[in-house]
């Protein structure tokens, strides 16, 4: 998209929005994924924060900081093309800037274009490598209000997770192995790198591998923001039951998406093929196909587990 179809494209958020709402990504089983728009108080927040963006942007298009956050705020309302869009435009003027194929990446993820996926974050690591990591701001703090993910802990993360959903588990592997070099720097990251490196060891039979990413989990660790990695490992380790982790009474789509695909993988790499079915289907059932445990789910039916 061209720089003045793109801007003028977000000085017109009420005719668009006038509009029906475009499906944003066709699932990996052919459905149309449609954004649910946010309402109330989160809509207010989330359309401020983007109109903030859109004035720093246009005050400075030349700053890559101003693209970034352009494109993250618009994500974060569900306008995942044209986030991907104003990241491809900060490229034009930032051909080297690691974090914008990092974000990037991170989208196509979402509208399940893995191949651009692994595209992107491989050249982010490239241009990350050798360099000191630091800490990436949050667009949506947790409660303490504290960034706990990083620049290349992130690249890695999202890397491996492009590469897991592609089926290409060995390169995940090795993705997963760089990205732990760089999580030990707080349990959030530690957990949810590990999480997805023990179900990648699993799908490998690597299993003693993975038994020792277990290791480190323990029931009381500092973790502020991926409860649902530490609950996941933690029933890895045999100290949680699937039905402690997942409860389909209680939980809600994005709940059912998160705690749910580890607990149907669970039950695959065990040999339960029909339990990981029956919830590997509930979690698809539901809503949040944002969610990387939906998209997994979705990889995984799609394959035939």
């Amino acid at each position: 998209m061209k720089i003045a179809a793109f801007l003028l494209l977000l000085a017109v958020p009420c005719a668009v929005a006038a509009q029906a709402p475009q499906p944003e990504a066709t699932s990996l089983l052919g459905t149309p994924l449609v954004s649910a728009p946010p309402t109330g108080e989160t809509k207010v927040r989330l359309e401020a924060d983007l109109a903030k963006a859109k004035a720093d942007y246009d005050r400075d298009p030349a700053s890559a900081d101003a693209a970034i956050w352009l494109g993250r705020r618009l994500a974060y309302l569900g306008r995942y093309r044209d986030a991907i869009d104003a990241f491809t435009q900060g490229m034009a003027r930032h051909p080297n800037e690691a974090r914008l194929y990092r974000h990037r990446g991170h989208r196509y993820i979402t509208i399940r274009r893995f191949d651009l996926a692994v595209s992107d974050l491989g050249r982010a690591s490239q241009l990350v490598a050798g360099k000191p990591d630091e800490v990436e701001p949050d667009g949506a703090p947790n409660k303490a209000g504290i960034p706990r993910s990083t620049l290349q802990s992130n690249i890695w993360y999202h890397l491996g997770l492009a590469q897991y959903l592609s089926g290409d588990f060995a390169g995940a592997l090795a993705s997963y192995r760089e990205g732990m070099k760089v999580s030990r720097v707080n349990d959030d990251m530690l957990v949810a790198t590990s999480d997805w490196l023990y179900m990648t060891l699993r799908r490998l039979k690597r299993d003693e591998e993975a038994r020792q990413v277990l290791e480190p989990v323990r029931e009381q660790m500092d973790v502020l923001e991926n409860g649902a990695y530490h609950a996941r490992l933690l029933m890895y380790k045999g100290l949680r039951t699937p039905e402690s982790v997942l409860n389909l009474n209680t939980a809600d789509d994005i709940q059912i998406a998160t705690e749910g695909y580890g607990v149907g993988n669970w039950y695959l790499v065990n040999g339960d093929r029909a339990r990981a079915k029956e919830v590997f289907d509930r979690v698809l059932a539901g809503k949040a196909w944002t969610a990387f445990g939906f998209i997994a789910a979705e990889a995984d039916v799609k394959r035939g587990f």
